[in-house]
């Protein structure tokens, strides 16, 4: 009788161990590739992974490094990863040369950008026949740079371009007094700010709703796997919500400060700047007047070869919300 008793009380007792492991399910990982590492632009992401929000719904997220926006629409567009996350204009450059790639949410559609100059030029207007540096011919601080030139009276063709990709690099130009002007991003404008540039202003003051980086996705793969696009954005939409509510603003430091390696006071005055100028969007939702925008102008380079239709670019069959 007693051995019966305590045959029982193992036999359950085991099964209340083993139940939880066989109702566990294998979370089911994506990779997102995104250029370089630790940019304040994945924050809500940053933010559902610490909090919890991707295991929430049954998901593993990691990233991998690309060393250029280009390299990411060529690494997503062979299928080597699902996701990516980077520049648009980069995006739709190769979803017309039929890459199978669509823009799947907008992580930020204002520019975290600065314009500097050198402590003689007072406004924009002093820019004509200066010597102005932004991140290549066809990069989009072209298209910020000149959408604040152009109703200060400066027009294409009044100044002079030179390239460098890196905001880093750009700065050490200012520095050295090689250019007169460049836009910068965090935490090189806060340099600028510290060394005693003359700041001419945001792009945000002049173009609103523009996407500026997206979250996107291999098509083949994406008409496979629908369920798992709408739990990774039900879980990134729980991360802008946490970052966007500023009780959180400790947090988030710490967050980024972890992912990015930056100083903690360069980390604390990215997340004010950002949030002055609203830079991350909470809802994702493709503005399709910016997106035409962005279309608008490659059109006018050369760029764009095929429709301009923005359906091209994005499919809401997919996951994606435009408005």
């Amino acid at each position: 009788m007693e051995n019966t008793v305590l045959a029982r009380f193992l036999f359950v007792s085991l099964s209340l161990l083993v139940a939880p492991l066989a109702d566990a399910q294998p979370l089911t990982k994506i990779t997102i590739v995104e250029t370089g590492s630790g940019s304040a632009t994945r924050w809500p992401i940053y933010g559902a992974q610490l909090r919890g929000y991707f295991k929430e719904v049954g998901l593993e997220v990691e990233f991998a490094p690309a060393p250029a926006s280009n390299g990411v629409m060529q690494q997503l567009a062979s299928g080597s990863y699902p996701m990516g996350a980077g520049s648009p204009i980069d995006a739709l450059r190769a979803i017309d040369k039929g890459a199978p790639i669509s823009l799947l949410r907008i992580e930020s559609t204002q520019a975290p950008y600065e314009v500097f100059a050198k402590s003689s030029i007072k406004k924009l207007a002093d820019l004509k026949g200066k010597i102005i540096m932004i991140g290549g011919a066809k990069d989009i601080t072209r298209f910020y740079v000149e959408r604040m030139l152009t109703p200060n009276g400066v027009k294409s063709g009044e100044f002079d371009y030179v390239y460098a990709g890196a905001t880093a690099q750009r700065y050490a130009a200012l520095k050295s007094g090689s250019i007169d002007a460049t836009i910068l991003a965090a935490p090189f404008n806060f340099r600028a700010r510290g060394d005693g540039f003359t700041n001419l202003g945001a792009p945000a003051d002049y173009v609103r709703d523009v996407p500026f980086s997206a979250v996107l996705v291999n098509t083949a793969w994406a008409k496979q796997n629908r369920p798992t696009i709408d739990k990774f954005l039900a879980a990134y939409e729980k991360g802008a919500i946490w970052y966007h509510d500023p009780a959180n603003r400790t947090q988030a430091i710490d967050i980024l400060q972890k992912e990015s390696k930056q100083d903690r006071a360069d980390v604390e005055l990215t997340y004010d700047f950002y949030r002055d100028l609203k830079v991350l969007d909470r809802d994702g939702a493709i503005q399709n007047k910016g997106l035409a925008d962005l279309v608008a102008l490659l059109k006018e380079q050369g760029d764009l070869e095929g429709s301009t239709e923005l359906t091209r670019f994005y499919d809401v069959a997919l996951g994606a919300k435009a408005r």
